[in-house]
């Protein structure tokens, strides 16, 4: 596994520390940033960009004193910002079902084996999504990847991308911004699975969603 750089975002300083430890001592990874809540994450990953600092994966927990995981998935996700795994110790339904359309990358429980976290990880930053095997197991028949529930906007939106044309025309052709295209792509992705336009063009084509 490449030395990837994760944010640690827990409300508990004694979780962190434990995590952090394990995930660099044993798992080979760097903790390039820790949070106490989604607020305070995004203005860590504010801070790192500016700084020309690049977080791979955060690790989120769900229920946090302040802005909780799955307001923060959601907007880290639609500032274009890194992937997000859960790490939580709940695991209802409707938490991995909230998680998971805020956009989440995959979701594990705090007692998963270390190998499942780091796999969990290394696949995320490669733009996988991922269930820890406990949730998968429980959530089989609900599995979040690769939906293909595209919006007709959003197939328009697709159908001008794969015919060549940039952000710009795009906006133009649908008199809509620019940074609007830039969160329906970042939906798009999302839904398709997919970390860039090749990618999402061909899954769109396989799945008959464009010609």
């Amino acid at each position: 596994m490449r030395n990837l750089k994760i944010m640690l975002v827990d409300d508990h300083p004694e979780v962190r520390a434990g995590l952090r430890v394990v995930l660099t001592e044993q798992g080979g990874l760097q903790v390039l940033a820790e949070a106490e809540d989604g607020a305070a994450a995004l203005a860590q990953l504010e801070r790192l960009g500016t700084l020309g600092q690049r977080v791979d994966v955060v690790l989120m927990d769900l229920q946090m004193d302040g802005m909780d995981g799955v307001v923060a998935t959601k907007r880290i996700r639609a500032r274009g910002g890194p992937p997000v795994l859960i790490l939580t110790t709940y695991d209802s339904d409707a938490d991995i079902r909230a998680a998971l359309d805020a956009g989440a990358a995959g979701y594990l429980l705090k007692d998963a084996p270390l190998g499942d976290v780091l796999a969990a990880v290394e696949a995320a930053a490669k733009g996988e999504h991922v269930l820890s095997t406990q949730v998968a197991a429980r959530n089989a028949p609900q599995t979040h990847t690769n939906r293909t529930d595209l919006s007709p906007r959003e197939r328009e939106l697709l159908q001008l991308l794969a015919r060549g044309n940039s952000n710009k025309e795009i906006a133009a052709e649908l008199f809509i911004s620019q940074s609007t295209v830039k969160t329906h792509l970042i939906h798009i992705y999302d839904k398709l699975g997919v970390e860039n336009r090749t990618a999402a063009i061909d899954r769109a084509r396989g799945n008959r969603l464009i010609h």
